[in-house]
């Protein structure tokens, strides 16, 4: 078998997320500029290179894959490649094959996705309502994704709803978001703003909602219990006792969740980053192109590059300033 990758601080890595394109239909404001500059197609790594990518992170222990983006719906032929990691959890090597995605493409695609293994979504969402949806998204329109969610339910997916807190956006939704999940039993949850790419004017600063001020508001409105439960992954759970709900909340900048992180990212050009909210990266397309037939050097690299993974990262926004802001998109290196 296999020597399972783990990292110099003995965290066993069995979760990947990989982007497979920095393309999007939306233009949300902490995301992206309105004028996105991508990346040039032949810089992506083709799908048959992705299937090569994955699966052989799966033969080093990886038991869990998160697809994302940019928007991954909308690359040409998607649903080629969830076809072909289906073959892995045919085998029982991958547990589990999940979705990241922005809902505009689910009404189109969510019975291929469950027919591929597919049992999990998540959709982002930060607001109910029509116009400001328009708003922070620039392209989007609500009531598409809102059917996409409906599709997505239909088929038989597990919808968890991921919302980005933004002061002065859709704090005042809390009650209603909530109450819209529990109704449609979705789990929800919420999501710290990052400070990373050039979005232009945006200024996140004035974004920065802390979760800590979210569980306090939720406290004016339920009784709110602690739950102990980890899901290997950020987020930390509480009960909202009145609707039986479990919220989440990922909380990268009030809260470092680093000690208990399994995951490395794949951008969309083959990069590997050991971190989030640092730029320690190694270039795993040129041995994936160098060698199409041996795994080998691929292998070798990956293995280098989990020997440097960090032990967390240094998102900041004390003293008023963005300390530890990336200046790479979050669409490029994956949702």
């Amino acid at each position: 078998m296999t020597e399972q990758l783990v990292d110099p601080f003995q965290r066993a890595i069995s979760y990947l997320r990989v982007s497979v394109t920095d393309r999007c239909d939306f233009r949300c404001v902490y995301c992206m500029s309105e004028n996105m500059t991508f990346l040039p197609k032949k810089e992506l790594l083709t799908l048959e290179e992705l299937d090569r990518m994955c699966s052989t992170f799966i033969r080093l222990g990886v038991q869990k894959l998160r697809i994302t983006g940019g928007e991954p719906l909308v690359r040409r032929d998607i649903m080629t490649f969830f076809r072909s990691m289906g073959r892995h959890l045919e085998s029982g090597a991958l547990k589990e094959l999940t979705l990241t995605t922005n809902g505009s493409q689910l009404e189109r695609f969510a019975g291929d996705l469950a027919s591929a293994g597919v049992r999990r979504v998540n959709v982002s969402l930060d607001t109910l309502d029509d116009a400001k949806f328009a708003d922070i998204t620039r392209w989007g329109r609500l009531p598409q994704v809102l059917r996409g969610i409906d599709a997505a339910q239909k088929a038989g997916l597990r919808v968890k709803l991921n919302a980005v807190a933004l002061k002065g956006f859709n704090e005042n939704e809390l009650p209603k978001i909530t109450e819209w999940c529990a109704e449609r039993d979705m789990d929800l949850t919420w999501i710290e703003v990052m400070p990373m790419g050039d979005i232009g004017n945006e200024d996140r600063l004035d974004q920065y909602w802390s979760l800590k001020d979210v569980r306090a508001r939720y406290e004016e409105h339920y009784t709110v219990s602690d739950l102990a439960e980890r899901t290997g992954g950020p987020a930390r759970y509480i009960r909202l006792e009145e609707t039986k709900q479990k919220i989440g909340f990922i909380t990268p900048l009030s809260h470092n969740f680093c000690e208990s992180c399994n995951r490395v990212r794949i951008t969309c050009t083959g990069e590997i980053y050991l971190c989030l909210g640092q730029e320690d990266s190694a270039d795993l397309r040129a041995p994936l192109r160098a060698h199409p037939r041996d795994d080998g050097p691929l292998e070798d690299a990956i293995r280098g590059a989990i020997a440097l993974k960090p032990k967390g990262h240094d998102f900041d926004y004390s003293r008023q300033r963005l300390d530890g802001q990336m200046p790479r998109h979050m669409s490029h290196t994956g949702g």
